[in-house]
């Protein structure tokens, strides 16, 4: 199989040279190895892993003595280090005594699927050591291979009438996914996520909490896809599942650590609205393959025979390709926008000096001035700092609906204005 850049590659080589230690860490399958395997290091690197039985076992042994074993004056890494925690307090004394030498940069790069933040532990031993970099699944530009970041586009782009050639959204979709099943057309894909979820529960999930019933997860998960794009009400949703809510907590937390699901947050900077604003936040799944699997749906029935279950799964798509964009860029945040009289907008890309876009999402028909509502009232809550407002839909043509407003198709996301 051809190896496919990355559109984070550059920031993990950035990162790994300028800090002693870095962990690459996201969703299982997301090809973290491959891509560590494909880095540009100058000198030679050791790449062990703790899927081998062996040096998992060697490490769980005696841990000081396995990291005095590891090779000095190369890069060492390490893969699904989130297996042997033990191994944690010795790489703080490998980075501290380095420090003192004088070497301060590129001396390990570990990768998990697991996020070792929700492992206080672990995260205290490493704190001020390591910076975290998340690799997701393929985006739709690292799909097509056309080395976009839309966003880096949105915020530099002078946007101009354009029409596009027509395209397949919903092969956009179905190929936004996770390498293996994108990548190799001849796989079952309902036992490819058959098997990657049973990994999950099984093996990962334990990894970051005490969790005795993966069945108990996998129904989380099933109530969860009917919240995809929606404010989660929690009580509710515990309800359903039949946990009590600190419980039902400890499993969200558990899917969400083990990179299944995300949630945004709600922005709710200082503004110049007299409007109260919605602080609940927004659930997504971070992959929209897993989260059709999990619906039991076919994306073209469901786009032909259940638009509106489409639309859900439209703007789930939407928040993975800003999530997937915005990870090697350091300085943006994003978030959603909805005031408590229920005027909205679906994601709002910000930057660390309050630049900002807006963005909403629409499935169905023509953009109309109707849909530009909760952008226009998000332009007027920050003033000056707000750059664009767009309505992302699945047409071809580029069109302007005023200052800064603009009706842009999705394919914009993969070609740019090229």
């Amino acid at each position: 199989m051809d190896y496919f850049d990355r559109g984070l590659e550059w920031w993990l080589e950035k990162t790994f040279k300028t800090r002693p230690l870095v962990y690459l860490n996201g969703p299982r399958q997301t090809g973290k190895s491959t891509l560590t395997r494909n880095l540009h290091i100058k000198g030679e690197a050791n790449y062990i892993s703790f899927d081998s039985p062996v040096i998992l076992a060697a490490a769980n042994a005696d841990p000081a003595k396995f990291m005095q074993s590891l090779p000095a004056g190369k890069l060492n890494i390490i893969d699904e280090v989130q297996m042997a925690p033990e191994i944690f307090p010795y790489l703080k004394i490998s980075v501290d005594e380095s420090r003192t030498r004088g070497k301060g940069a590129g001396l390990y790069l570990l990768t998990g699927s697991a996020n070792l933040m929700a492992l206080p532990r672990l995260a205290e031993a490493l704190v001020g050591r390591m910076s975290v970099v998340t690799l997701l699944p393929f985006s739709s530009s690292e799909y097509k291979q056309t080395g976009i970041n839309f966003i880096e586009n949105l915020f530099k782009d002078k946007l101009e009438y354009r029409r596009y050639k027509d395209y397949d959204l919903l092969d956009i979709i179905a190929n936004s996914t996770f390498p293996e099943p994108a990548l190799n057309p001849k796989i079952d894909r309902t036992q490819w996520f058959d098997d990657y979820l049973t990994t999950i529960l099984q093996r990962d999930i334990r990894t970051v909490a005490d969790i005795r019933n993966p069945i108990k997860t996998f129904n989380l998960l099933t109530v969860l896809t009917m919240r995809a794009g929606s404010l989660l009400n929690n009580s509710l949703a515990a309800a359903e599942i039949g946990l009590d809510i600190k419980t039902y907590e400890r499993y969200k937390a558990a899917v969400v650590n083990t990179f299944i699901i995300f949630e945004l947050p709600s922005w709710a900077k200082p503004n110049r609205l007299n409007k109260r604003i919605a602080k609940s936040p927004k659930l997504f799944f971070t992959d929209t393959n897993l989260l059709i699997y999990l619906m039991r749906r076919d994306l073209r029935e469901m786009y032909k025979n259940d638009r509106t279950t489409m639309g859900h799964v439209f703007e789930n798509f939407i928040a993975t390709e800003i999530m997937k964009n915005a990870a090697p860029l350091a300085d943006i945040e994003v978030s959603h926008f909805r005031t408590a009289d229920q005027k909205e907008v679906d994601f709002v890309i910000e930057k660390s000096n309050g630049e900002l876009i807006g963005v909403e999402v629409k499935l169905e028909g023509v953009p109309n001035n109707h849909d530009f509502a909760g952008l226009k009232l998000l332009r007027e809550a920050v003033g000056t700092k707000f750059k664009k407002g767009v309505v992302v839909y699945s047409g071809t043509e580029l069109v302007s609906f005023g200052d800064g407003l603009w009706a842009v198709p999705v394919c914009y996301f993969w070609e740019g204005l090229q």
